[in-house]
């Protein structure tokens, strides 16, 4: 597809709405991650079960990915700015809800309606920058700046929580998102224009609840096999979802108004963009979360230091993003997007090199590197996904944009999770210490963190060594996946290099 053609330019209003987009994006990843400092603090106070606890952290993520596709094409129906005004609210309501909870059922439904409204926000402020940039360069500009402003939001969600957690009582975390709403709410319907499809029809319920269930299902058994290993459960709720997806596949092309047109996957810059952003976050999810297991098991860090040494790696997809516009200008987006890839992958090479004396800034200079090279990955793809749609399918196009990366994030946290405690435990495997009961031997085994908390209750020697040994077997298992990456990054840099060659950059 060729993205010659310039259209109107934005004027300072559509400048300013931009600004007020970023709020929401920063709240919907900040809440993603805030949540994990609070853990301690709200277990001793409401005191819920291991799996009330699992609830807790994870229905927030499961309905939001579930409620992705069928939220961006409600926008399209109802209005965008309308659905992004009502997810403002009932976010911020959720917020107030699950701030004051009492007991852990009321945290887990605030949690629910949390997610559910976050669905919104995404979806409908990156339909609306379709709409309101219709300068393709303007728009490739636009669109860095929302992906930035979720990785802006990734790492100040931890300094803010530890900052907040530090003064206040747990649920203040939560009500850090009460104002940026209210803002959200006063200043959008100022600058953000309403746009809705005037062809759309009657959203079709029963294709929202397949999808939605297709996708909880999938996004269930791929978060069970990350947690507890391949098991019939797991499996049994993967090719449930897989078979309720292929229904609701077979269902739309025979609807009037179908809830994702299935004639989008016809344009392979499209598909080809959807490809490379689920293996895009596919490394860079699984990374994320074994780096911050690196920094506070092995470095030995606390929650908020840790925070802080992920700063650099912010400011790296931050500039990576804004930089992206002027590279596009020089080069077709399949080669930037390939070349980005292949830098990704230098910076999963340099993690290979971790365990050595300069430990931390191998660390900090692979994790920064990487994600330098993500960003304009992360950027382009997203460009395409809604550049290569119609207006009026945008909402649904930035849906599946969504989907996509929650997808690919579920899938690098369950299967690289999966290869690292396989290392791991092979690694501690014959683990024998005399004064250490086998119970402790096989908590030790289990995780990293067990083994942490094993040591802990030991005698300092005893502990040393014990501890010695399983951080040594889990920087093993942390250089394999990091290897892992580097070559689903360069697989991915082919894909991109060579399926989207044709496609021309914002000139």
């Amino acid at each position: 597809m060729e993205h010659t053609e310039r259209g109107p330019r934005a004027t300072r209003r559509e400048w300013t709405g931009l600004a007020v987009i970023a709020l929401p994006c920063l709240l919907y990843s900040m809440d993603l991650t805030v949540l994990n400092l609070a853990v301690p603090r709200l277990s001793a106070a409401l005191r819920p079960s291991s799996s009330q606890l699992l609830w807790i952290v994870d229905i927030y993520g499961f309905l939001l990915a579930g409620c992705l596709i069928t939220m961006g094409t409600l926008g399209d129906r109802i209005g965008r700015r309308r659905l992004l005004l009502i997810g403002a609210v009932t976010f911020a309501i959720a917020s107030v809800f699950a701030a004051f909870s009492t007991s852990a059922e009321m945290l887990i439904v605030s949690r629910a309606l949390l997610g559910i409204a976050a669905a919104t926000l995404a979806p409908s402020t990156l339909s609306l920058i379709r709409n309101m940039f219709l300068d393709p360069r303007e728009r490739t500009v636009a669109i860095g700046v929302w992906i930035a402003s979720f990785s802006a939001g990734a790492a100040i969600g931890p300094l803010v929580g530890g900052i907040l957690l530090s003064y206040f009582w747990w649920g203040s975390v939560f009500l850090v998102a009460v104002p940026v709403m209210v803002a959200l709410l006063v200043f959008g319907p100022m600058v953000l224009p309403e746009y809705r499809d005037p062809e759309a029809g009657r959203l079709d319920i029963l294709s929202a609840a397949l999808s939605l269930v297709a996708v909880l299902s999938v996004i269930y058994g791929i978060k069970e096999i990350a947690e507890h290993g391949f098991g019939l459960e797991a499996a049994f709720a993967i090719v449930f979802g897989a078979a309720v997806g292929a229904v609701f596949v077979l269902r739309q092309p025979r609807l009037k108004n179908p809830l994702v047109d299935l004639r989008l996957f016809r344009s392979r810059a499209f598909s080809a963009s959807l490809a490379v952003n689920v293996l895009g976050f596919f490394v860079a999810f699984g990374s994320f979360l074994f780096i911050a297991q690196y920094l506070q098991l092995v470095l030995g860090m606390g929650p908020f230091v840790a925070g802080l040494w992920t700063v650099p790696s912010a400011i790296a997809f931050i500039a990576g993003s804004m930089l992206t516009p002027i590279a596009v200008g020089k080069a077709r987006p399949g080669y930037v997007m390939a070349a980005g890839l292949a830098l990704a992958a230098v910076g999963f090479l340099i993690l290979t090199r971790s365990g050595g004396r300069a430990d931390l800034a191998v660390i900090v200079t692979g994790y920064s590197v990487f994600s330098l090279g993500l960003a304009p990955v992360f950027t382009l793809a997203t460009d395409l996904i809604v550049g290569t749609v119609e207006p009026g399918q945008a909402g649904a196009a930035s849906g599946l944009a969504e989907t996509s990366s929650e997808l690919g994030g579920a899938l690098g946290i369950a299967i690289l999770g999966s290869i690292v405690t396989a290392i791991y435990r092979s690694g501690v495997t014959g683990m024998v210490a005399d004064g250490v009961s086998e119970q402790e031997i096989r908590v030790a085994k289990d995780t990293l963190g067990g083994a942490v908390a094993v040591a802990i209750a030991l005698p300092e020697t005893l502990g040393s060594d014990l501890l010695g040994k399983a951080r040594e077997a889990f920087t093993q298992a942390f250089q394999m996946t990091a290897g892992i990456c580097a070559l689903v990054a360069l697989a991915a840099a082919i894909l991109a290099g060579v399926l989207l060659q044709k496609v021309r950059g914002q000139v």
